[in-house]
């Protein structure tokens, strides 16, 4: 939608932004509106949608809409494409819910080590029998186990939350190893001394008692742990996968587990071929699921929206990349989404030169085949050049923003 059909802007005088929330919202979170905003579930027109789970694929986008927020790390319920093809910016909130993924991570191990969940359900079935302690301490070798000290865990991925488990995982007393060819550098710094750097993943597969999977859900790691690699495990190894059940190859875990080269899968996104299997421990989808982890996404993810409607600031996006130009000072903020292509600065200033506008201040950013140009100028662009510039060759989208 061109930036004079009123897809503009925010601030005093402007019209009230308008916001659509697609699933239950936290409310910790959307106190981040002020009273210039709109939102619930039956918004006309939104500019912006907050989102948890709700799949949008097949949604068909309002012309004003500016941006999706997925108050969550997981875009696959979004369709990023196209997006990017309409220049909608859609943001996550990585690191949000890192804890309680965490936490969760843990406990999956500790369900694994010890038969915690076999010796409950013994327990349950001793209901209104004689003698229960004693049938207990006569029976309880059925469900012993052993410890995580000692163990070598191998963590996948070293993010928001791969990197801070690793590192609970050296304060048990475990061999951590971490595997991420894509670690970043504030990652790496973050690593206890003590997490060794695996540089070849099946060497690192053939060390670890426990694996935790820690990666997003691309079309590079869509079953991810399928045969070949699950052949490559220490036997008896222990499987967790609180990332994305299709990271997996369902078929190759329920035949690694019949070898017994995997001795227990947790998941955190149990199916129909999971559910009720020998040695699967299926969870469902409670890595998120904590009180504070939904405050904190939804906190993220409105914060996103109102820096992006007012100040055109792009942070945690998942198809544009991030740029912060802080605060407006100058009268106008234009807010430029295009493609990664030569000469398109040079573009941008000779149009808006025309008028006689001054670029006091600009910042361009890129990533892979997007980019973005936010340009503070001396004086408010007439709608008629703002049109002209939409229509240039490459750019997507033009957004205005006056203080």
């Amino acid at each position: 939608m061109s930036a004079h059909n009123g897809q503009l802007r925010k601030g005093k005088g402007g019209e009230n932004m308008k916001v659509q929330l697609m699933n239950k919202i936290s409310q910790v979170g959307l106190q981040v509106f002020d009273e210039t905003y709109t939102y619930g579930e039956d918004i006309k027109n939104p500019d912006a949608l907050l989102v948890r789970s709700a799949k949008l694929h097949d949604m068909a986008f309002e012309p004003g809409l500016a941006c999706i927020a997925r108050a969550g790390a997981g875009v696959n319920n979004i369709p990023i494409d196209r997006c990017s093809q309409e220049g909608i910016v859609v943001f996550n909130t990585p690191g949000a819910n890192a804890n309680a993924v965490k936490e969760l991570a843990l406990a999956g191990m500790l369900l694994a080590a010890r038969d915690i969940v076999g010796g409950i359900e013994y327990a349950k079935t001793l209901a209104g029998t004689e003698g229960v302690a004693k049938t207990v301490e006569a029976n309880k070798s059925r469900f012993a186990g052993h410890e995580l000290a000692g163990k070598t865990l191998l963590v996948i991925g070293l993010g928001a939350i791969g990197g801070p488990l690793a590192n609970m995982a050296v304060q048990l007393g475990m061999n951590v190893i971490g595997y991420d060819p894509y670690v970043s550098i504030n990652a790496a710094w973050n690593l206890n001394s003590r997490v060794y750097h695996g540089e070849k993943l099946e060497e690192c597969l053939a060390q670890a008692d426990y694996i935790s999977l820690h990666i997003p859900l691309t079309k590079d790691t869509r079953g991810f742990l399928g045969e070949k690699e699950l052949e490559a495990l220490k036997p008896g190894c222990c499987v967790l996968n609180l990332s994305r059940g299709e990271i997996v190859d369902n078929q190759a875990m329920l035949a690694a587990i019949e070898k017994g080269q995997v001795a227990k899968y947790v998941t955190d996104f149990p199916d129909e071929q999971m559910v009720g299997q020998k040695n699967i421990i299926a969870i469902p989808h409670l890595g998120a699921s904590t009180e504070e982890s939904e405050d904190n996404c939804a906190r993220m993810a409105a914060e996103e929206i109102r820096d992006y409607l007012e100040k055109g600031v792009i942070r945690h996006s998942v198809n544009f990349p991030d740029c912060d130009m802080g605060a407006l000072v100058m009268p106008a903020r234009v807010v430029v989404l295009h493609k990664n292509i030569p000469a398109m600065v040079s573009k941008i200033s000779q149009n808006l030169g025309e008028q006689g506008i001054n670029i006091e201040t600009m910042n361009n950013r890129s990533k892979g085949e997007m980019a973005v140009s936010i340009l503070d100028v001396s004086a408010v662009p007439h709608a008629e050049t703002l049109q002209k510039l939409e229509e240039t060759e490459g750019i997507i989208r033009v957004r205005l923003i006056q203080k």
